[in-house]
């Protein structure tokens, strides 16, 4: 039995050997190279969602639009948007919010929600986000900046989170950066998400009579209330 066995084997291992032979040639043939290490398998696609996580605030990266006027402007924008490539909607002309309310009542939270609502019902987005504040600071003229096209980008971009209207410190300059900001959106019906502190009595004295008519107009108020989540985050 020893020696039937070790004939079988020594019978079967050069005709392994000779089909293995051949399909190298075989592949060498077709500009193959056999001894090439195999290719790593293929990365799994990055959603746009993920991309975006990318630049949202880690506290707003899993921020859900819950509140009814914030779900309802989600569903208009994605069904009025462009079709794109493969089908997919893409931000077109459309309405505003501006949710107001106390501070730590949840408007950030509502606008990035608003973000990833869109992007996880597939629409293909371009969007910025800045505070009013970090909005003058990058405006303010200095050596090898253009303000000019940095103003002009956010009123042109398709999408804009301008958080905390009303809360930096106002003089004559920041009435106008804002005017010319919330004018170019407001003529060109792009949608914005405005957030603040401040009463809707009290925003029209801070931002200037120009600016509080064209947000009564192009947006939809969305009103906050409770306490301060930051301070009670069981509340």
């Amino acid at each position: 039995m020893t020696t039937a066995t070790t004939t079988t084997t020594t019978t079967r291992e050069p005709q392994r050997v000779g089909a293995l032979a051949r399909l190298d040639a075989i592949l060498t043939d077709r500009g193959i190279d056999p001894t090439a290490p195999l290719p790593e398998p293929p990365a799994e696609p990055v959603t746009a969602l993920e991309l975006a996580d990318a630049r949202i605030p880690v506290r707003y990266r899993n921020a859900l639009a819950e509140h009814p006027h914030v779900t309802a402007w989600v569903e208009e924008i994605t069904r009025t948007g462009r079709p794109g490539p493969g089908g997919a909607p893409g931000i077109a002309h459309g309405p505003s919010l501006l949710i107001a309310g106390p501070t730590g009542t949840g408007k950030t939270h509502q606008a990035y929600g608003a973000v990833r609502s869109l992007l996880a019902a597939g629409v293909r987005l371009l969007w910025e986000a800045t505070t009013a504040a970090d909005l003058y600071a990058s405006l303010r003229p200095r050596q090898g900046h253009d303000p000019e096209r940095a103003l002009w980008a956010l009123g042109r971009c398709p999408l804009l989170i301008l958080d905390d209207l009303g809360a930096a410190k106002t003089s004559e300059w920041t009435e106008e950066l804002t005017y010319r900001l919330i004018n170019r959106r407001y003529n060109d019906m792009l949608p914005t998400l405005v957030t603040t502190n401040l009463r809707i009595a009290d925003l029209r004295e801070a931002v200037g009579d120009r600016v509080a008519s064209r947000l009564a107009e192009m947006t939809t108020r969305v009103i906050l209330s409770g306490d301060d989540r930051r301070r009670c985050p069981t509340c």
